[in-house]
């Protein structure tokens, strides 16, 4: 069983919902995950999605903060290519000051977005480029030892936002391993390297200041309803909004029945899209607890941070709060 169990809250905007009804459900899931004994939630950014209300990353862990009392929250990430390290320093240190020993700092190297989307962020090709120098950068400023001369970011909490490299690729296991940080992997939707990067930061780790040994969070799909039938229904019915938000992107928009997705998925065109959450846990307390307990094994995560798809608001309340009692239940002979 991992050591901690926690959540990524994707702020998703619901056909007809308001961005400030989405904001409003992610205090309420937070609250859920902290009655629950979830470790921490996180929040992504991502940029021009009209299915997403994260783009403000920094901004929302900071309400929800506002609107819980001891849970951590953080980002899962912050795409660092998109923002200058002082910037980032400056905004977490603010959120680290008012609400002490409960941030986190999740660091991606992706746009977040599409192309154009890219260049609107004033963001190019080459930007990622510079990750790595970015990271130490951004951890000096963090730890009030500056890496640019004169240049400090404030204000700079008592004590540094610790700092967590994400990634699908063994290029973040690598660096993470490298920098001795600790390690999250999106397994929840780009499963393909999760145990050959894991195994690589494992084995290639080198102990820093902020962490001794290797920490591996790994993120999952889950559904936990009351019935198992209830469940796969919530499932379905989330994995067909999303393949349709997937294929109905750009100028040209139609409905498609829930046959056409279907049979989409069902094609090679769609598997792909498909495999993406190969990693779902689905079904009642017993069998969600069962999926985790076996997934975190076998790809040796300290940690799951969970992310529930159930379309509705109160599904997804429900699914943390199941899954955060059938985790800490006491097991049975």
């Amino acid at each position: 069983m991992p050591t901690a169990l926690s959540l990524l809250d994707l702020a998703p905007i619901s056909a007809g919902q308001t961005a400030r009804a989405s904001f409003a459900a992610s205090v309420e899931l937070a609250r859920a995950a902290e009655s629950a004994g979830f470790e921490r939630v996180w929040y992504a950014e991502h940029h021009n999605m009209e299915s997403i209300a994260s783009s403000a990353t920094s901004v929302v862990i900071g309400h929800v903060a506002a609107h819980t009392s001891t849970i951590r929250l953080g980002a899962g990430g912050v795409m660092l290519p998109n923002h200058s390290p002082l910037v980032i320093a400056e905004q977490f240190g603010t959120l680290e000051t008012l609400h002490p020993g409960r941030i986190d700092l999740g660091l991606g190297r992706a746009p977040g977005s599409d192309q154009v989307t890219m260049r609107a962020l004033r963001r190019d090709h080459l930007s990622a480029e510079s990750f790595p120098e970015d990271v130490l950068e951004l951890r000096g400023y963090l730890s009030g030892r500056s890496v640019v001369p004169g240049v400090q970011a404030v204000p700079r909490a008592e004590r540094p936002v610790p700092l967590y490299i994400l990634g699908s690729s063994l290029f973040g296991a690598q660096l993470a391993a490298k920098l001795g940080l600790p390690y999250a992997f999106a397994s929840h939707f780009s499963p393909e390297a999760l145990h050959q990067a894991t195994k690589i930061y494992r084995d290639t780790f080198t102990p820093s200041e902020q962490l001794a040994e290797p920490y591996v969070i790994a993120g999952v799909n889950v559904v936990a309803a009351d019935t198992h039938e209830e469940a796969v229904a919530q499932m379905t019915a989330a994995y067909r909004a999303r393949t349709r938000a997937f294929i109905t992107r750009g100028p040209v928009r139609r409905n498609f029945t829930d046959a056409e997705i279907d049979a989409f998925l069902a094609s090679p065109n769609g598997a792909q899209l498909a495999a993406m959450t190969r990693y779902t846990a689905v079904g009642t307390p017993d069998e969600v607890r069962d999926y985790l307990t076996d997934f975190a094994a076998s790809c040796q995560a300290d940690e799951l941070i969970t992310a529930h798809h159930a379309q509705s608001a109160a599904d997804r309340v429900r699914s943390v709060t199941l899954t955060g009692a059938a985790m800490t239940a006491p097991a049975t002979a």
